[in-house]
């Protein structure tokens, strides 16, 4: 079954169109959910390749930020690592690989939608990564750089270091809330005007933020709610792991 988006590989038509290599055990064991093991005799998942892959894809972006941004700052370079690695983003190429249709779940989050669950479609792909990586480092580094360094490119051309708008209305979904509302406020003469923007998500607001115009408020003020509340989808997600 594939559920890729429209266009876009599958998972295992992109590893054969781009060469990459990966151990068929290994594959297996990249794609056995912890739910799914429990429920099979406690046979190993992948938690360890995940780990792993987390590593790997972390230092295959660094270095590509390190090496085709010689002009950006080490704060900016951190943002954009950041957005690219996230959950959300992995989730979101997941999504687009069909990824969540290969994995194997355990009864309980078959029924509540694992499939498309951000977390369980992330913690995927960084197994994936990890088992790649173990089979063939090169293939590895072809797959990541593949998949990652146009979602840098992106990052780097939103010209906030990234879309935090949008990185902030995929966080809300996955957590299940109310999309984000922008309360703007502008001050003083015309030719140099001051925006202050607010972040609204249900009844929550969050701090403030100012630019010189309405854009770069809102992206500021998005950047800040997108740290919170990515920090608590982490943080739940580590609870229901537990």
């Amino acid at each position: 079954m594939n559920s890729s988006e429209p266009g876009s590989p599958s998972f295992l038509q992109l590893i054969e169109e781009l060469g990459v290599r990966v151990d068929a055990e290994l594959l297996d064991l990249a794609l056995t959910h912890r739910s799914f093991a429990y429920e099979n005799g406690n046979i190993p998942n992948n938690e360890r390749l995940e780990f792993l892959g987390d590593s790997v894809l972390g230092i295959c972006v660094t270095d590509y930020l390190y090496k085709h941004f010689p002009d950006h700052p080490e704060g900016k370079l951190a943002k954009m690592r950041a957005s690219v690695v996230s959950s959300v983003s992995l989730a979101r190429v997941a999504r687009k690989l069909g990824i969540g249709q290969l994995v194997k779940l355990g009864h309980g989050e078959l029924t509540t939608g694992g499939r498309n669950k951000t977390s369980i479609l992330a913690d995927t792909t960084e197994a994936l990564i990890g088992a790649i990586y173990l089979t063939d480092v090169p293939s590895a580094r072809v797959f990541v750089h593949h998949l990652f360094d146009p979602l840098v490119d992106r990052a780097d051309l939103s010209g906030a270091a990234l879309d935090w708008k949008t990185s902030l209305q995929e966080v809300c979904a996955a957590l299940g809330t109310e999309s984000p509302e922008y309360d703007i406020s502008e001050s003083g003469p015309d030719h140099n005007k001051r925006f202050v923007a607010v972040v609204v998500v249900a009844d929550r607001r969050f701090e403030p933020a100012e630019g010189h115009n309405k854009k770069q408020a809102e992206q500021r003020a998005a950047a800040h709610a997108f740290r919170i509340l990515n920090q608590e989808l982490q943080a739940r997600t580590l609870s229901a792991d537990a």
